[in-house]
């Protein structure tokens, strides 16, 4: 049976909660990754067995709007009583443009990379972001895995894998990142499209990929970092989502990956940044770094930490996820209060943006 939550007056996201037993409040926390693009077997096991909550296009694609927005279709039609509770799904695309730009195929724009972006006057890449939204809605997608906000050092582009050599970055100072990361930020908005700032607390000064390499270590960011300013910068204004990077900031937290990090997502991110909306970890399923860890612990770290929504590449990583954490929620009361914490903090996010049905 549902948790009783307890309150005279509860708001909508509220009431949809509280409607929710306890596997698909879990499910809530679920973002499963479409492999090859499509709508498969394991994803349509994941969302009907575990109850997974949202979804993401994994793959870079020349197909066409139209074909994008028939598997985006395809995930909405799955959302039921049983399934999710009747409760909209977040499909999202990680559309930075360059050599991001996940949808290239006809009725998507070409979108130059960030580092072309930043040399655009903000209040033009505002609107041409806005422009990118659109086609993002047009095709189903709801919500945007950009823009990066990570700062590299000038001179240092092609040492660092994962943002500079990929021409990820808006800049090479944290001025030019900020301006241009909030223009795009607010583009996007316009277009009625949230966004996620990412890779928190920043991937600028590492050299490997998280996503290939492991032992990714920042040996220089610290809690109070110049560095910062960008993600500041994005939450001020408006950012939906926040994404949390899997390397290690040994001037932070030496101890543990930012993803499972209470002092990088509870103390900085939530409390001296005063981040309030949904903190996603980066990929959760696929990514190198986390490989030698068993795949509920890894959800369960993550969300005892303090984060909210678990990116996971690999749809068949939900069960043993979903597996992890019911237990433990069964076994611990504040871990059961943080599943509760974070599904809310999802579900006001799709309160927002028109996925929680009618009555809200």
């Amino acid at each position: 049976m549902p948790t009783p939550i307890p309150s005279a007056e509860l708001d909508c996201a509220q009431q949809r909660l509280a409607a929710l037993d306890e596997p698909r409040r879990v499910g809530q926390l679920l973002w499963i990754g479409l492999r090859d693009n499509q709508l498969g077997p394991e994803e349509q096991t994941a969302v009907r067995d575990q109850h997974a909550g949202s979804v993401w296009f994994t793959e870079l694609s020349s197909a066409p709007l139209e074909q994008v927005r028939a598997v985006s279709a395809a995930v909405q039609a799955l959302a039921s009583a049983e399934t999710t509770g009747g409760i909209q799904f977040l499909v999202a695309a990680n559309q930075e443009g360059g050599q991001i730009d996940q949808f290239h195929g006809a009725g998507f724009t070409a979108i130059p990379p960030a580092s072309e972006q930043g040399r655009l006057d903000p209040a033009r890449l505002r609107g041409e972001a806005a422009g990118w939204g659109r086609e993002l809605r047009a095709a189903g997608i709801n919500l945007e895995v950009a823009p990066v906000m990570d700062t590299v050092p000038p001179g240092q582009d092609e040492r660092n894998q994962p943002i500079g050599a990929l021409h990820r970055a808006f800049g090479g100072d944290t001025t030019t990142v900020s301006s241009h990361g909030v223009a795009f930020i607010q583009g996007m908005h316009d277009a009625g499209e949230p966004v996620t700032i990412k890779h928190f607390p920043g991937l600028g000064r590492v050299q490997g990929n998280t996503d290939f390499a492991a032992g990714v270590v920042d040996p220089e960011t610290t809690a109070d970092d110049p560095y910062l300013e960008p993600f500041a910068a994005g939450i001020a204004a408006g950012a939906d989502l926040v994404m949390v990077s899997t390397a290690t900031y040994s001037k932070i937290d030496p101890d543990h990956l930012a993803a499972f990090s209470p002092v990088v997502i509870h103390d900085l991110l939530r409390g001296r940044m005063a981040f309030s909306g949904v903190i996603a970890a980066d990929d959760l399923g696929a990514a190198a770094e986390v490989a030698g860890i068993p795949a509920g612990r890894r959800a369960v770290d993550f969300v005892a930490a303090g984060g909210d929504l678990i990116d996971i590449k690999y749809a068949a990583l939900a069960a043993p996820m979903a597996e992890a954490m019911l237990a433990r929620a069964g076994q611990d009361a504040g871990f059961r209060a943080r599943v509760d914490d974070a599904a809310l903090r999802v579900l006001r996010l799709k309160q927002r943006y028109g996925l929680l049905g009618r009555s809200c």
